[in-house]
């Protein structure tokens, strides 16, 4: 019979999800999520397979907890405000960070090696599904004339989808809020009416 596991999944992952962000994948040892985790070695293994499935399973823990709450937190926003929000969220997030870790999805996405086919889909997919969230925020925002008209909402929200990801970028390396202000600011320019 199958012993209860005596430790908390979710504090795990949460452990395990601050020192792969921290670190990166390669950079990151069992030694050291043991070290974070508290966990034995073979109890990280029971309970969550290897280093690869580990990180595999603190990045969707990061995109529940942090992105798919934030998009769900927009939604219910009028259009304009959603993306404002959005926009400002990320900046407060990237500004308040002391590690300057930038965003896990993103770093993962640098991170990923071209033969991991797998996570490299999986990193795809949220990404993807933050162009949606843009896109139909645009349209919605077009429709109700809160937001400019004269360029397709699909184009408008690869722009936003490339300064997304640009301010989680320098975030990392040049964290300085007059930099990630003015990319933010950027925002007005293309949806203002």
């Amino acid at each position: 019979m199958a012993r209860p596991r005596e430790f908390d999944e979710q504090e795990v992952l949460n452990a395990a999800l601050e020192r792969f962000w921290a670190q990166g994948f390669d950079a990151t040892s069992m030694r050291d999520l043991i070290e974070s985790t508290g966990l034995t070695a073979a109890s990280l293994y029971n309970a969550f397979g290897d280093k690869r499935a580990l990180y595999r399973k603190s990045l969707d823990h990061y995109v529940q907890r942090g992105i798919r709450e934030r998009l769900a937190r927009c939604r219910d926003l009028p259009p304009r405000q959603a993306l404002e929000a959005f926009f400002q969220d990320v900046l407060c997030r990237s500004l308040e960070d002391p590690q300057h870790k930038g965003c896990m999805l993103v770093n993962a996405a640098l991170d990923v090696p071209p033969e991991d086919t797998e996570l490299r889909q999986t990193v795809a997919e949220v990404l993807r599904g933050l162009e949606t969230f843009l896109c139909q925020t645009i349209a919605a925002g077009q429709a109700d004339g809160s937001i400019r008209a004269g360029q397709p909402a699909a184009d408008m929200a690869r722009h936003l989808l490339a300064v997304l990801t640009g301010i989680r970028v320098l975030a990392r390396v040049r964290p300085e809020k007059a930099l990630l202000e003015g990319a933010v600011a950027s925002l007005q320019d293309v949806i203002n009416p």
